[in-house]
């Protein structure tokens, strides 16, 4: 019983380990000596986390989705109120024309700067896709800190890596079974390392297999069988569009992208709907303004909140994400594993025939066997046992996301999310 018992251990950190190699290291570990390129995780004497490795590639297909299939700038900032956006950036405008261009320029411009402001506004929701880039934004927010694509994918696939490394267990067990069966007709020294191998390998195949496969929901007797990332559908939308607008759309990001990044563009923009009289000086100050703010959440506070929820830019990439064919939500996670799974599943089998080769060592026979193979068996289920529990520990300390639609846009969500709940199994009810 020591067999099947250090198989489901081999089975559940192998699983393990694949999944910690998909994103640790972030840098290079080891030596350059040979790489084929440095988008490649793996070299002769190194590793890189896959995704920290394809950063680039992968955010490229995210940002592919998130700006032709669920995200429109111009219908996103039609929703600013100008008039209201405008009271609010008036203080911190006038600061940093006072501040740059003196005393007497922001006497000037204070009784006309609300309706300055609020005719500029009006004309940046009109022409916002000349002023932001938003491929570029998503994009350089992934590249600029790999760690930021990282924890994406960690976020929104997190039970799919925890049924990873799980199920590794028990599929281990049942191999193990049969890994025993053969120890018990052939015990030769090869009869371990060879099952180990395949233990390890099998139990990777098939986890990654179940997590996308099938895509489509199919009829199987009272119930439906869908893989288990397609199954959770509504819940990763809700996730993805927190993470999104948390982390790489935040109002503090788009300003700082306005008027930073697109410093040129903004200038040229600026320029154009302002009064000849204005000098360039001026106009830069207002610039500074959008840099302060963006700069300060926490001092502006008021307008943080004001374009955040105008934008709902989190509510928007939600529903709709909900809304795409199971085949194509799944491209928001398959990629991480796409490439680069056959050598998830090949180092599965190599670290089965390490543990096959040990439990050859250790042995069954001679004096105290039994002593030896229930110390085994302990030692072995201890280990798996810890697989279990860290994850639940882990999760404890995180933020629980909650992404209850609120306002006006609760009523449209509400017609639709009925019809594609799902519940986060494998295997479901027709009627859930």
């Amino acid at each position: 019983m020591s067999i099947p018992a250090v198989a489901a251990f081999v089975g559940i950190s192998t699983n393990w380990m694949g999944v910690k190699m998909l994103f640790y290291p972030i840098d290079y570990f080891g030596i350059e000596w040979y790489r084929p390129d440095r988008n490649c995780p793996y070299g002769i004497f190194g590793w890189q986390g896959v995704v920290p490795a394809r950063t680039e590639k992968m955010a490229s297909r995210l940002v592919d989705i998130v700006t032709k299939d669920l995200l429109s700038l111009k219908e996103a900032f039609s929703h600013i109120d100008p008039r209201i956006l405008a009271k609010l950036l008036s203080s911190p405008v006038e600061d940093a024309v006072r501040k740059e261009s003196g005393e007497w320029w922001a006497y000037v411009l204070k009784p006309v700067l609300p309706f300055i402001l609020e005719r500029v506004l009006v004309a940046l929701s009109r022409d916002i896709e000349d002023v932001l880039d938003l491929p570029h934004v998503v994009l350089d927010a992934f590249v600029r800190d790999k760690i930021v694509l990282v924890e994406l994918f960690q976020k929104v696939g997190r039970v799919e890596l925890d049924f990873l490394v799980k199920s590794g267990f028990g599929f281990g067990f049942l191999l193990g079974l049969a890994q025993m069966g053969c120890w018990a007709i052939r015990p030769h020294a090869w009869t371990l390392p060879i099952a180990g191998s395949l233990v390890g390998y099998v139990t990777n195949w098939i986890a990654i297999k179940l997590l996308f496969e099938p895509a489509e929901p199919i009829d199987f007797g009272p119930f439906v069988l869908q893989g288990l990332f397609e199954s959770r559908q509504v819940e990763v939308s809700d996730e993805f569009g927190h993470f999104l607008e948390t982390r790489v759309l935040s109002s503090p990001q788009l300003l700082d992208a306005i008027s930073n990044h697109n410093e040129k563009e903004f200038y040229v923009f600026l320029r154009k709907q302002l009064p000849a009289p204005i000098p360039e000086h001026v106009i830069y100050a207002a610039m500074q303004a959008i840099r302060t703010v963006a700069a300060d959440p926490e001092k502006y506070d008021e307008i943080h909140r004001h374009i955040s929820q105008r934008l709902d830019i989190e509510d928007t990439l939600s529903s709709r994400l909900k809304l795409l064919t199971p085949k194509n939500f799944e491209n928001l996670l398959h990629p991480v594993f796409e490439e680069d799974e056959i050598i998830l599943i090949v180092v599965g089998g190599v670290l089965g025939a390490m543990a096959g080769i040990m439990q050859t060592r250790l042995g069954w026979g001679g004096h105290n066997a039994k002593v030896k193979a229930a110390a085994t068996l302990a030692v072995s289920l201890g280990l798996s046992a810890l697989f279990f529990v860290l994850p639940e520990i882990e999760q404890k300390t995180e933020k629980k996301v909650i992404a209850t639609p609120t306002g006006d846009y609760a009523s449209s969500f509400d017609r639709t999310a009925p019809a594609i709940r799902r519940r986060n199994t494998l295997l479901r009810p027709k009627n859930s």
